[in-house]
Protein backbone atom coordinates (compact mmCIF):
# COMPACT_ATOMS: atom_id res chain seq x y z
CA UNK A 1 0.00 0.00 0.00
CA UNK A 2 2.12 3.11 -1.35
CA UNK A 3 1.16 5.94 -0.51
CA UNK A 4 3.43 8.78 -0.96
CA UNK A 5 3.66 11.93 1.95
CA UNK A 6 6.27 14.45 -0.14
CA UNK A 7 6.57 18.04 0.98
CA UNK A 8 5.70 20.18 3.81
CA UNK A 9 3.06 18.49 6.19
CA UNK A 10 1.72 21.61 8.52
CA UNK A 11 0.58 20.39 12.41
CA UNK A 12 -1.81 23.47 12.91
CA UNK A 13 -2.40 24.96 15.78
CA UNK A 14 -5.94 24.83 17.26
CA UNK A 15 -7.02 28.54 17.55
CA UNK A 16 -9.51 29.67 21.12
CA UNK A 17 -11.43 32.25 21.90
CA UNK A 18 -10.07 34.96 24.00
CA UNK A 19 -10.65 32.65 26.92
CA UNK A 20 -8.97 29.93 25.94
CA UNK A 21 -12.54 27.98 26.54
CA UNK A 22 -13.94 27.52 23.05
CA UNK A 23 -12.33 26.31 19.90
CA UNK A 24 -12.65 28.79 17.26
CA UNK A 25 -13.57 26.83 14.24
CA UNK A 26 -13.86 29.93 11.77
CA UNK A 27 -10.00 30.61 13.12
CA UNK A 28 -9.10 27.28 12.25
CA UNK A 29 -10.51 27.09 9.00
CA UNK A 30 -9.04 30.35 8.06
CA UNK A 31 -5.63 29.11 9.17
CA UNK A 32 -5.53 26.02 6.89
CA UNK A 33 -7.14 27.72 3.79
CA UNK A 34 -3.93 29.89 4.04
CA UNK A 35 -1.90 26.81 4.39
CA UNK A 36 -3.30 25.15 1.40
CA UNK A 37 -3.59 28.59 -0.65
CA UNK A 38 0.33 28.43 -0.29
CA UNK A 39 1.16 24.93 -1.61
CA UNK A 40 1.58 23.07 1.37
CA UNK A 41 0.68 18.88 1.15
CA UNK A 42 -1.06 18.55 3.97
CA UNK A 43 -2.60 19.08 7.58
CA UNK A 44 -2.27 17.65 10.71
CA UNK A 45 -5.21 18.07 12.73
CA UNK A 46 -4.82 17.80 16.54
CA UNK A 47 -1.71 17.21 17.20
CA UNK A 48 0.84 17.72 19.58
CA UNK A 49 1.45 21.79 18.46
CA UNK A 50 -2.76 21.33 17.84
CA UNK A 51 -2.63 20.75 21.70
CA UNK A 52 -4.80 17.45 21.42
CA UNK A 53 -4.28 17.16 25.43
CA UNK A 54 -6.76 19.64 27.02
CA UNK A 55 -9.39 19.45 23.95
CA UNK A 56 -12.31 17.20 24.20
CA UNK A 57 -12.59 14.33 21.78
CA UNK A 58 -16.14 16.07 21.04
CA UNK A 59 -13.53 18.89 20.22
CA UNK A 60 -11.10 17.12 18.13
CA UNK A 61 -13.96 15.51 16.18
CA UNK A 62 -15.25 19.14 15.00
CA UNK A 63 -11.49 20.25 14.37
CA UNK A 64 -11.09 16.87 12.20
CA UNK A 65 -14.50 17.63 10.23
CA UNK A 66 -13.71 21.19 10.02
CA UNK A 67 -10.20 20.84 8.59
CA UNK A 68 -11.53 18.22 6.33
CA UNK A 69 -14.62 19.92 5.22
CA UNK A 70 -12.08 23.28 4.30
CA UNK A 71 -9.35 21.59 2.43
CA UNK A 72 -9.72 18.42 2.32
CA UNK A 73 -10.59 18.45 -1.45
CA UNK A 74 -7.18 20.50 -2.27
CA UNK A 75 -5.07 18.60 0.05
CA UNK A 76 -4.29 15.36 2.69
CA UNK A 77 -5.57 15.83 5.87
CA UNK A 78 -4.38 13.82 8.46
CA UNK A 79 -6.19 12.99 11.94
CA UNK A 80 -4.06 12.60 14.73
CA UNK A 81 -6.07 9.59 16.30
CA UNK A 82 -3.39 8.45 18.47
CA UNK A 83 -4.05 7.86 22.31
CA UNK A 84 -2.28 5.91 25.05
CA UNK A 85 -5.79 3.82 24.91
CA UNK A 86 -5.82 1.61 22.11
CA UNK A 87 -9.76 1.47 21.83
CA UNK A 88 -10.23 5.19 22.51
CA UNK A 89 -7.72 5.29 19.30
CA UNK A 90 -9.67 3.17 17.47
CA UNK A 91 -13.30 5.42 18.12
CA UNK A 92 -11.18 8.21 16.98
CA UNK A 93 -10.05 6.69 13.68
CA UNK A 94 -13.71 5.40 12.89
CA UNK A 95 -14.49 8.69 13.53
CA UNK A 96 -12.04 9.78 11.07
CA UNK A 97 -13.39 7.19 8.50
CA UNK A 98 -16.86 8.30 8.72
CA UNK A 99 -16.12 11.91 8.00
CA UNK A 100 -14.17 11.17 4.96
CA UNK A 101 -10.79 11.30 6.45
CA UNK A 102 -8.32 8.28 4.77
CA UNK A 103 -4.84 9.00 6.66
CA UNK A 104 -4.30 9.31 10.50
CA UNK A 105 -1.04 10.16 12.89
CA UNK A 106 -0.88 7.71 15.68
CA UNK A 107 2.29 8.41 18.25
CA UNK A 108 3.19 5.91 19.84
CA UNK A 109 1.48 5.57 23.50
CA UNK A 110 2.47 7.83 26.54
CA UNK A 111 2.78 7.60 29.94
CA UNK A 112 1.73 3.79 30.59
CA UNK A 113 5.16 2.60 28.41
CA UNK A 114 4.25 -0.46 26.56
CA UNK A 115 7.62 -1.63 24.89
CA UNK A 116 8.25 -1.35 21.16
CA UNK A 117 6.64 -5.18 20.98
CA UNK A 118 3.26 -4.49 22.59
CA UNK A 119 3.15 -1.17 20.79
CA UNK A 120 3.29 -3.18 17.51
CA UNK A 121 1.39 -6.05 18.48
CA UNK A 122 -1.47 -4.16 21.15
CA UNK A 123 -1.74 -1.26 19.00
CA UNK A 124 -0.13 0.03 16.20
CA UNK A 125 -1.41 -3.70 14.14
CA UNK A 126 -4.65 -4.04 15.84
CA UNK A 127 -5.78 -0.13 14.43
CA UNK A 128 -4.43 -0.88 11.49
CA UNK A 129 -6.06 -4.65 10.94
CA UNK A 130 -9.16 -2.61 12.13
CA UNK A 131 -8.84 -0.33 9.01
CA UNK A 132 -7.32 -1.65 6.10
CA UNK A 133 -7.97 1.17 3.71
CA UNK A 134 -6.67 4.35 6.12
CA UNK A 135 -3.04 4.98 5.47
CA UNK A 136 -1.33 5.02 9.02
CA UNK A 137 1.91 7.25 10.09
CA UNK A 138 3.39 6.04 13.06
CA UNK A 139 4.96 8.97 15.11
CA UNK A 140 7.95 8.83 17.26
CA UNK A 141 9.00 11.18 20.03
CA UNK A 142 10.35 9.12 22.88
CA UNK A 143 10.76 13.19 24.74
CA UNK A 144 7.27 13.17 25.20
CA UNK A 145 6.08 9.38 25.47
CA UNK A 146 8.85 8.01 27.67
CA UNK A 147 8.74 4.52 24.95
CA UNK A 148 9.46 4.54 21.11
CA UNK A 149 8.48 1.55 19.04
CA UNK A 150 11.75 0.40 16.99
CA UNK A 151 12.58 -0.04 13.67
CA UNK A 152 12.64 -3.49 13.59
CA UNK A 153 9.09 -3.25 15.07
CA UNK A 154 7.97 -0.76 12.48
CA UNK A 155 9.00 -2.76 9.68
CA UNK A 156 7.45 -6.00 10.89
CA UNK A 157 4.30 -4.10 11.74
CA UNK A 158 4.76 -2.95 7.27
CA UNK A 159 5.00 -6.19 6.61
CA UNK A 160 1.89 -7.31 8.59
CA UNK A 161 -0.45 -4.19 7.46
CA UNK A 162 1.22 -2.37 4.59
CA UNK A 163 -1.48 0.41 5.61
CA UNK A 164 1.47 1.43 7.82
CA UNK A 165 3.32 3.39 5.33
CA UNK A 166 5.22 6.37 7.38
CA UNK A 167 6.54 6.98 10.10
CA UNK A 168 7.41 11.30 11.58
CA UNK A 169 10.77 10.58 13.16
CA UNK A 170 11.68 12.90 15.98
CA UNK A 171 13.94 11.01 18.09
CA UNK A 172 16.67 13.62 16.89
CA UNK A 173 18.83 9.97 16.46
CA UNK A 174 20.42 9.61 12.91
CA UNK A 175 21.45 5.98 13.21
CA UNK A 176 17.26 5.18 14.44
CA UNK A 177 16.45 7.12 11.10
CA UNK A 178 18.84 5.17 8.76
CA UNK A 179 17.75 2.21 10.45
CA UNK A 180 14.04 2.30 9.63
CA UNK A 181 15.10 3.35 6.49
CA UNK A 182 17.50 0.08 6.20
CA UNK A 183 14.72 -2.76 7.99
CA UNK A 184 11.57 -0.66 5.93
CA UNK A 185 12.48 -0.05 2.49
CA UNK A 186 12.35 2.63 -0.28
CA UNK A 187 8.64 2.57 -0.55
CA UNK A 188 8.52 3.25 2.95
CA UNK A 189 7.82 7.20 3.72
CA UNK A 190 9.88 8.98 6.72
CA UNK A 191 8.95 12.58 7.42
CA UNK A 192 11.08 14.80 9.84
CA UNK A 193 9.03 15.71 12.86
CA UNK A 194 12.09 18.73 13.69
CA UNK A 195 11.91 21.21 11.51
CA UNK A 196 15.67 21.92 12.20
CA UNK A 197 16.78 18.65 11.09
CA UNK A 198 14.86 18.36 8.40
CA UNK A 199 17.03 19.28 5.09
CA UNK A 200 19.73 16.79 6.67
CA UNK A 201 17.20 14.24 7.03
CA UNK A 202 16.18 14.46 3.73
CA UNK A 203 19.58 14.92 1.55
CA UNK A 204 21.42 11.99 3.81
CA UNK A 205 21.38 8.99 1.29
CA UNK A 206 20.95 6.41 4.03
CA UNK A 207 17.85 7.89 5.56
CA UNK A 208 16.17 10.09 2.26
CA UNK A 209 13.30 11.70 4.09
CA UNK A 210 10.21 13.04 1.97
CA UNK A 211 9.79 16.02 4.11
CA UNK A 212 8.58 17.39 7.15
CA UNK A 213 5.55 17.69 9.48
CA UNK A 214 6.60 21.12 10.62
CA UNK A 215 5.60 23.64 13.62
CA UNK A 216 7.51 26.74 11.65
CA UNK A 217 5.00 25.91 8.59
CA UNK A 218 2.27 27.66 10.37
CA UNK A 219 3.81 30.91 9.74
CA UNK A 220 5.68 29.86 6.78
CA UNK A 221 4.15 27.56 4.56
CA UNK A 222 5.29 28.79 1.04
CA UNK A 223 9.09 29.04 2.46
CA UNK A 224 8.88 24.92 4.01
CA UNK A 225 7.42 23.80 1.05
CA UNK A 226 9.94 25.74 -1.36
CA UNK A 227 12.98 23.99 1.08
CA UNK A 228 10.60 20.53 0.85
CA UNK A 229 10.27 20.97 -3.08
CA UNK A 230 13.86 21.91 -3.75
CA UNK A 231 15.34 19.06 -1.65
CA UNK A 232 13.17 16.37 -3.65
CA UNK A 233 14.58 18.06 -7.31
CA UNK A 234 17.71 17.79 -6.05
CA UNK A 235 18.55 21.83 -6.18
CA UNK A 236 20.68 21.48 -2.88
CA UNK A 237 21.71 25.05 -3.13
CA UNK A 238 17.95 26.75 -3.20
CA UNK A 239 16.85 23.88 -0.70
CA UNK A 240 19.79 25.09 1.56
CA UNK A 241 19.31 28.91 0.93
CA UNK A 242 15.73 28.48 2.32
CA UNK A 243 16.71 26.64 5.00
CA UNK A 244 18.75 29.56 6.28
CA UNK A 245 16.08 31.89 5.67
CA UNK A 246 14.06 29.65 8.16
CA UNK A 247 16.49 28.93 11.12
CA UNK A 248 15.63 31.66 13.47
CA UNK A 249 12.03 30.18 13.39
CA UNK A 250 13.48 26.58 13.62
CA UNK A 251 15.33 28.38 16.19
CA UNK A 252 12.29 29.16 18.32
CA UNK A 253 10.11 25.70 17.92
CA UNK A 254 11.44 25.68 22.12
CA UNK A 255 13.07 27.97 23.55
CA UNK A 256 15.13 28.35 26.27
CA UNK A 257 15.89 30.79 28.92
CA UNK A 258 17.69 31.13 32.43
CA UNK A 259 15.75 32.97 34.73
CA UNK A 260 15.97 34.77 38.18
CA UNK A 261 13.64 34.33 40.97
CA UNK A 262 13.16 35.29 44.39
CA UNK A 263 14.72 31.39 45.51
CA UNK A 264 17.69 32.35 42.87
CA UNK A 265 18.06 31.14 38.99
CA UNK A 266 15.74 28.45 36.93
CA UNK A 267 15.88 27.53 33.51
CA UNK A 268 12.49 27.73 31.51
CA UNK A 269 12.02 25.38 28.42
CA UNK A 270 9.20 26.93 26.75
CA UNK A 271 8.21 24.05 24.37
CA UNK A 272 5.85 23.48 21.02
CA UNK A 273 2.89 24.99 20.86
CA UNK A 274 3.83 27.72 23.40
CA UNK A 275 6.27 29.82 21.13
CA UNK A 276 4.72 29.47 17.89
CA UNK A 277 1.27 30.31 19.28
CA UNK A 278 2.93 33.18 21.11
CA UNK A 279 4.28 34.43 17.73
CA UNK A 280 1.11 33.74 16.02
CA UNK A 281 -0.87 36.13 18.72
CA UNK A 282 1.61 38.67 17.90
CA UNK A 283 1.59 38.66 14.32
CA UNK A 284 -2.64 38.86 14.41
CA UNK A 285 -3.00 35.28 13.48
CA UNK A 286 -5.88 33.24 14.56
CA UNK A 287 -4.84 31.68 17.46
CA UNK A 288 -5.70 32.73 20.97
CA UNK A 289 -4.30 31.56 24.12
CA UNK A 290 -3.34 28.41 25.27
CA UNK A 291 -5.06 25.69 27.58
CA UNK A 292 -3.74 25.10 31.07
CA UNK A 293 -1.61 23.62 31.96
CA UNK A 294 -0.12 25.69 29.07
CA UNK A 295 0.52 29.10 29.53
CA UNK A 296 3.02 32.11 28.85
CA UNK A 297 6.38 32.49 27.92
CA UNK A 298 8.47 34.16 30.24
CA UNK A 299 9.30 38.43 28.67
CA UNK A 300 13.21 37.12 28.31
CA UNK A 301 12.06 34.16 26.21
CA UNK A 302 9.52 36.41 24.30
CA UNK A 303 12.37 38.84 23.13
CA UNK A 304 14.05 36.06 22.30
CA UNK A 305 11.12 34.90 19.88
CA UNK A 306 10.88 38.52 18.63
CA UNK A 307 14.58 38.88 17.82
CA UNK A 308 14.71 35.68 15.64
CA UNK A 309 11.62 37.02 13.66
CA UNK A 310 12.68 40.51 13.15
CA UNK A 311 15.98 38.81 11.87
CA UNK A 312 13.69 36.83 9.37
CA UNK A 313 11.84 39.80 8.46
CA UNK A 314 15.01 42.09 8.03
CA UNK A 315 17.27 39.79 6.09
CA UNK A 316 14.49 37.65 4.14
CA UNK A 317 10.80 39.57 3.87
CA UNK A 318 9.45 36.92 1.58
CA UNK A 319 9.10 34.33 4.57
CA UNK A 320 6.44 36.62 6.03
CA UNK A 321 5.27 37.95 2.66
CA UNK A 322 2.40 35.07 2.62
CA UNK A 323 1.42 34.98 5.95
CA UNK A 324 1.18 39.73 5.40
CA UNK A 325 -0.89 39.09 2.51
CA UNK A 326 -3.45 36.89 3.34
CA UNK A 327 -4.17 37.92 7.04
CA UNK A 328 -3.66 41.60 5.73
CA UNK A 329 -1.09 42.79 8.85
CA UNK A 330 1.86 44.74 9.09
CA UNK A 331 4.32 42.39 10.17
CA UNK A 332 7.11 45.16 10.91
CA UNK A 333 4.75 47.03 13.06
CA UNK A 334 3.75 44.13 15.14
CA UNK A 335 7.31 43.27 15.54
CA UNK A 336 8.05 46.24 16.56
CA UNK A 337 5.60 47.86 18.64
CA UNK A 338 5.22 46.39 22.03
CA UNK A 339 1.38 47.23 22.20
CA UNK A 340 1.04 43.74 20.03
CA UNK A 341 3.37 41.90 22.43
CA UNK A 342 2.51 43.23 26.08
CA UNK A 343 0.29 40.19 27.29
CA UNK A 344 1.82 37.63 25.74
CA UNK A 345 4.06 37.20 28.97
CA UNK A 346 3.98 36.42 32.38
CA UNK A 347 4.82 39.70 34.35
CA UNK A 348 7.43 38.52 36.93
CA UNK A 349 8.34 35.18 37.58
Amino acid sequence: MDQPYKGGFTAIVTPYSNDGKRVDFEGLQSLCEFQTKHGISGIISVGTTGESPTLTWEEHIKAFETTFNAVGSKTIVIASTGSNSTTECIEGTEHAKKMGIRHVLLVDPYYNGPSSLEIRREYLEPVASAFPDIFITSYVIPGRCGTQILAQDLAIANEHCPNICAVKEATGDFENMRAIRKFCGNNFNILSGDDDKTLQMMLDPSIKASGVISVVSNVAPKSVQDMCGYALEGLTDKANSVSIALQPLFDIVTVKTNEQTSRGPVAFKARNPLPIKTLMGILGLPGGPLRPPLGRMTKQGVELLLNKARKVQAEHPEVFEPLSSYFDVDVNRRLTEDRYWRGWFYDGY
